[in-house]
């Protein structure tokens, strides 16, 4: 039977732990989070961490022990996000790959977020991804619009497939300025993306979180979900816990007939690397 990848990004660099108490900034509470979103049917993790202000940090250290931490209490494939927040330096970015992640995120373009702007110019790209291969890091390809789908063409053609051969894209939709959350434009991305993909999944942002999963799953894709996208369940009932957002993933993708993968199985479709 096919199966539904399910990644859970936790805590972000956007929301305050001050407006939302529930959010996992420190370590104890991401490995916690860890392990219940594995119970809860996610195979991989997309980490932000924060510092002792619970505010979003690169520092490599706590990177490091935070992909250590991870690794040592779950089988879930750790993903470290290179983008930070929008503040973040390019070369503090290129950094995130030091701690040695099994994934990471690499966006394929500059996108407005909100009032700010998400800077990721082709230099910064093309140097990201030459150092994924180096590394042997597997990246996920962020596409927040169309011409970022375009990009990944453009990166491809040029420098080649990505460490494992595998091409894994997450379509991240929702975001004020970038494409909307969608079933329409979830079908003219996918559409679009290029003939080396192998697998693809999709975040919502806010209140198209479920939109965009049910229209994931009816085009074959996979889930992203978690408090870094989406703070509520219903209108008035916030999130207590990521597990929950998990939880409602895994009902969705086993009504689909695409019922949660394990890490196991995850780790043979995206091609990580396993002795890390």
């Amino acid at each position: 039977m096919a199966s539904t990848l399910i990644t859970v990004a936790p805590t972000g660099a956007e929301t305050a732990k001050a407006d939302c108490p529930a959010l996992p900034t420190t370590l104890d509470e991401l490995v916690e989070t860890a392990k219940r979103c594995e119970a809860a049917g996610a195979a991989m993790i997309h980490i932000h961490i924060r510092d002792g202000e619970h505010q979003p940090t690169l520092d490599l250290g706590r990177l490091t022990d935070t992909v250590a931490a991870v690794r040592e209490n779950t089988a879930l494939i750790v993903q470290l996000s290179t983008g930070g927040a929008v503040t973040d330096p390019y070369e503090h970015r290129l950094r995130v790959l030091d701690a040695v992640p099994d994934s990471c995120s690499l966006t394929m373009g500059t996108v407005n977020f909100g009032d700010d702007v998400f800077m990721n110019p082709w230099p910064f790209v093309t140097e990201l991804y030459q150092l994924t291969q180096e590394r042997e890091v597997v990246p996920e390809f962020e596409l927040f619009d169309l011409g970022h789908v375009a990009a990944l063409h453009r990166l491809l053609d040029k420098y080649g497939l990505p460490y494992g051969g595998r091409v894994h894209c997450d379509l991240v939709m929702g975001v004020p300025g970038g494409m909307p959350g969608t079933a329409d434009a979830l079908v003219a991305a996918v559409n679009a993306l290029p003939d080396a993909v192998t697998s693809w999944s999709a975040t919502g942002i806010g209140r198209t979180a479920l939109p965009v999963a049910l229209a994931a799953l009816s085009k074959g894709g996979n889930l992203r979900v978690g408090m870094e996208d989406t703070l509520t369940l219903a209108k008035g009932q916030p999130v207590t816990h990521n597990a929950e957002l998990v939880e409602r993933a895994a009902v969705l993708a086993t009504l689909a007939q695409r019922p949660p993968m394990s890490p196991d199985e995850a780790r043979d479709l995206l091609n990580v690397k396993r002795d890390r």
